[in-house]
């Protein structure tokens, strides 16, 4: 379920509203706790937190055109997704947020790469997804891009 809003509050508008509370304290946690630097914009149709181009001009290398994206939150069919790109990048970052799960939530944890679904809205662990969004700087984050995604130009 992609949306076609083109900013952050007609995305918002568009959350069932079921979900509105728990969406907006998970977008309120993020805003919260986002080390200084991230950019909320939308970006792929989701509620994205980037390293602004001013910051990094060279971009996502999916498409340079394009803000390197961090943090997204959306509004899917069945569940809410945070997707985070420093778990995906960092085997240790992933290690220890499987790790401290359980110990904020009674639901099993449902995740891809880099993706986490909350199936039950009102049991998103917002500690956790605090501790989560506190973990890394603007440069921490680009030189982990840097690191893991961009091949060497040798």
């Amino acid at each position: 379920m992609i949306s076609k809003a083109n900013n952050v509050n007609d995305y918002l508008k568009e959350i069932p509203q079921d979900r509105e509370i728990y969406f907006s304290k998970l977008r309120d946690t993020i805003l919260k706790n986002i080390p200084k630097g991230f950019e909320e914009v939308m970006q792929y149709g989701m509620i994205s937190y980037v390293v602004p181009k001013s910051i990094f001009p060279d971009g996502y290398h999916c498409d340079p055109k394009i803000p390197l994206p961090f943090v997204s939150i959306a509004s899917q069919k069945n569940f809410i997704a945070l997707h985070h790109m420093g778990i995906y990048a960092s085997s240790k970052l992933l290690d220890w947020f499987v790790a401290e799960y359980p110990k904020h939530s009674k639901t099993k944890l449902d995740m891809g790469k880099g993706c986490i679904r909350f199936k039950k809205a009102d049991q998103i662990p917002y500690d956790l997804i605090k501790e989560l969004i506190q973990k890394i700087t603007v440069n921490d984050w680009i030189k982990m891009y840097q690191d893991a995604f961009v091949k060497s130009k040798k």
